[in-house]
C-alpha cells in the first residue's frame, strides 16, 4: 500500500476500504443501589421545627452508618425551613414552619438494603424513594461490551470482504461511540414508601423488604474502517 493510497478518504480500486459498525448489548446484575430519604418536621415556631428536624436527621444518619461497609456513599443533598403563611384579617401571619432534609445513600449489599429500607420507612415523618439500580463506572461489564462490539465490527467487515472474494488488509480507523448503562439513576422507576406522622418504636417492626435487583443493560458501539485486498469481481 502506498502512502498516498493510505490517505485517500474513500480508498482506491487498488486499496478499497470497508466501513462497518460493531454493536454489543449485554445484561448483567447491578452492583450498587441508591435510595433517597426525605426527613420532615413541622413546628409552630422556627426553633421547634429546626430542633425536631435535627433530631430526626441525626437518627437517620446514625441508622444508615450503623450498616458499615455495605454503605458506599452517604450524602446530604438539600436542607430547607419554610414558613407556612395564613391569612389573618387584611394581612398574613406565619402559621407554622416546615423543615426538610434530603439524603441519598448508596449500598452494595442488597440484603442489607432491604432491611435498611424497611427500618427507614418505619421512622416518623420519613419518606424513602428507590431503589435505583446501577453499575459502577469502572464495572468490567463496560469493557466486556466494548470488546464484543469490536469483535463484531471485525467479523462484519471480514464477511463483506469475503463476499467480494477479498480479505481484510489493515485497520484504518476505530471510533468509539460510547458504552453506557441503559438504565441510569434518573431513568429508573423506583417504588416509594412513606410513614405516617406517628412513632412506631413500640411496634415489633415490619419485616425486611425482599428486593429483586433490576438487571442492567450495557451498550457499546464502534465505527471501524478497514482496507482490503482488491476484490475478484
Amino acid at each position: 500500500m502506498t502512502q498516498d493510497a493510505a490517505h485517500q478518504p474513500y480508498g482506491t480500486p487498488e486499496v478499497p476500504r470497508v466501513a462497518v459498525r460493531g454493536e454489543a448489548r449485554i445484561e448483567v446484575d447491578p452492583e450498587i443501589a441508591r435510595i433517597g430519604i426525605s426527613v420532615s418536621a413541622r413546628g409552630t415556631d422556627r426553633r421547634t421545627a429546626l430542633e425536631d428536624l435535627t433530631r430526626r436527621n441525626n437518627s437517620v444518619l446514625e441508622l444508615i452508618k450503623s450498616y458499615g461497609e455495605p454503605v458506599e456513599k452517604l450524602e446530604t443533598g438539600s436542607f430547607s425551613i419554610t414558613p407556612e403563611l395564613t391569612r389573618h384579617g387584611r394581612g398574613e401571619r406565619i402559621r407554622a414552619y416546615h423543615g426538610r432534609v434530603h439524603i441519598t445513600a448508596e449500598l452494595n449489599d442488597f440484603t442489607a438494603l432491604g432491611e435498611l429500607t424497611t427500618r427507614l420507612a418505619d421512622l416518623e415523618l420519613t419518606q424513602v424513594d428507590g431503589p435505583w439500580w446501577a453499575l459502577r463506572p469502572t464495572s468490567p461489564a463496560h469493557g466486556q461490551a466494548r470488546r464484543q462490539a469490536v469483535l463484531e465490527a471485525v467479523q462484519r467487515a471480514r464477511e463483506y470482504a469475503e463476499a467480494l472474494g477479498a480479505r481484510l488488509a489493515a485497520l484504518v480507523e476505530l471510533a468509539d461511540l460510547g458504552a453506557e448503562n441503559a438504565a441510569p439513576f434518573a431513568q429508573a422507576t423506583p417504588g416509594s414508601m412513606r410513614t405516617m406522622a406517628f412513632s412506631t418504636s413500640e411496634d415489633a417492626g415490619a419485616p425486611p423488604l425482599d428486593l429483586e435487583p433490576q438487571r442492567q443493560t450495557v451498550y457499546a458501539q464502534v465505527n471501524a474502517r478497514f482496507t482490503m485486498t482488491p476484490p475478484e469481481l
